[in-house]
C-alpha cells in the first residue's frame, strides 16, 4: 500500500453495486492535496466513471471551495437552472432544492444546454441520518440495454424539453437566465438555440430540441445523455403530477419531455428508462467529509430520498460544446 496521501491505483474499491472508492488519510492542507494530485484522480474518474474519495475530511465551504478550485480550476456557473440552489461562492452551490421525500431520478446536468459541465464535483459536508445517496449509472451501459429500436429514434430525432416558468415551481426566470428583463431573455433565447412564447398571463413557454446520444470527447464512446426520463411528467409522483396538471393544464407544465418530432413520450417508455437506470445504479451512503467526482457525459447521477439533514455542496467544470459531441454527422439541434 502507498505511504503517499494519494491511494495506489490498488487502493481503488472496486464492486459492481459502488461507484470506485478511493480511501486516503486526511492530508491536512486538502486544498494543496488537491491540486498535487489533480491529474491522477482525474485519471481515476476517466477510467472508471466517477470516483469517490474517502478520508480529506471536508469541514466547510471555504475548505469545499479550495478542494474543487485545485481539482478543475475556475468553476462553471449554472445557466437554464430547472430548480434552486443556493449560491455560496462563483461555481460554488448547494444541492438542487427538492423535497426530501422525492427522489431525483438518473440524469445528466444540463444536458439540455449547448454547452455542458463534463465534470460534476460533489462534497458531504452532513451525511443524511438515511438514504440521500448520490447513486451512479454508467451512461455507455445504458445505451447499449435501451431497446435498439428506442435508442435509434432517439438518436435520429433528439428529444424535447418544454417549460412554462411560473412563480410558484421551479427556477425562476432570474434563476435560469440571470435576468428577468424580457429583451435579456429573449437574447439567451436566440443564441442558445430555445424557442419562446410569451403567454397572455406574462409567463413563458420555452422549447428546445437536443442530442440524446453522444459521442464522448476523450473515450470516443458513445453514450445515453439526456434528461428525458427525469423531467419527463412521468417521473413525476403521480399526487403531484395530478396537482400540477389541474393547476396549470397539460400544456403548462413547469417541465416536461417529449420525443424529437414533439410527439408525447408515453408512461411505459418512462418506466422502461428509470427501470434500466435502477439495474445500472451504483451506491454509496454519504459520509460526512466525502467527495466525488463524476464523469457528467459518461456518468448519469441521482439523489434518492433522504431523512434527516443533508448538506452537499456542488461544483460545474470542464465545459464541453455538444457540437463537439455529436455520435453522427447530423446534429440534433436546430
Amino acid at each position: 500500500m502507498s505511504s503517499s496521501p494519494l491511494a495506489a491505483p490498488l487502493d481503488v474499491e472496486l464492486r459492481p453495486d459502488r461507484p470506485a472508492i478511493l480511501h486516503v488519510e486526511s492530508p491536512g492542507d486538502t486544498a494543496s492535496w488537491a491540486a498535487q494530485y489533480r491529474e491522477s484522480l482525474h485519471a481515476q474518474v476517466t477510467e472508471h466513471g466517477a470516483l469517490l474519495v474517502r478520508g480529506l475530511g471536508l469541514r466547510d465551504v471555504s475548505q469545499v471551495g479550495a478542494v474543487f478550485a485545485g481539482l478543475a480550476g475556475a468553476l462553471l456557473p449554472e445557466q437554464e437552472a430547472f430548480a434552486p440552489r443556493e449560491a455560496y461562492g462563483p461555481g460554488l452551490y448547494s444541492s438542487t432544492a427538492w423535497p426530501a421525500n422525492q427522489p431525483m431520478c438518473m440524469h445528466h446536468e444540463l444536458s439540455y444546454r449547448l454547452e455542458v459541465p463534463g465534470l460534476m464535483l460533489f462534497a458531504c459536508l452532513t451525511a443524511p441520518g438515511e438514504g440521500g445517496a448520490t447513486a451512479v449509472a454508467d451512461a455507455e451501459q445504458m445505451l447499449q440495454a435501451l431497446p435498439t429500436a428506442l435508442t435509434e429514434r432517439f438518436e435520429r430525432e433528439g428529444w424535447l424539453l418544454t417549460r412554462t416558468y411560473n412563480d410558484e415551481i421551479g427556477a425562476s426566470l432570474t434563476e435560469s437566465f440571470g435576468t428577468d428583463d424580457p429583451a435579456g431573455i429573449e437574447r439567451y433565447c436566440r443564441a442558445h438555440a430555445i424557442d419562446f412564447a410569451w403567454q397572455p398571463d406574462g409567463s413563458l413557454r420555452t422549447e428546445q430540441r437536443r442530442s440524446a446520444v453522444v459521442r464522448h470527447p476523450l473515450t470516443g464512446r458513445r453514450c445515453w445523455f439526456n434528461q428525458i426520463a427525469f423531467l419527463n411528467e412521468w417521473t413525476l409522483a403521480p399526487e403531484v403530477r395530478e396537482y400540477l396538471v389541474d393547476e396549470y393544464g397539460a400544456d403548462g407544465l413547469p417541465f416536461n419531455t417529449r420525443y424529437g418530432d414533439g410527439t408525447p413520450i408515453g408512461e411505459d417508455v418512462v418506466e422502461l428508462l428509470n427501470t434500466t437506470y435502477e439495474q445500472h445504479t451504483r451506491r454509496e451512503p454519504w459520509q460526512a467529509g466525502d467527495l466525488m467526482l463524476v464523469d457528467n457525459l459518461r456518468t448519469a447521477h441521482s439523489r434518492e430520498p433522504f431523512t434527516g439533514e443533508r448538506q452537499v455542496l456542488v461544483g460545474m467544470a470542464e465545459p464541453r460544446r455538444l457540437a463537439d459531441c455529436w455520435p453522427t454527422s447530423e446534429a440534433s439541434e436546430r
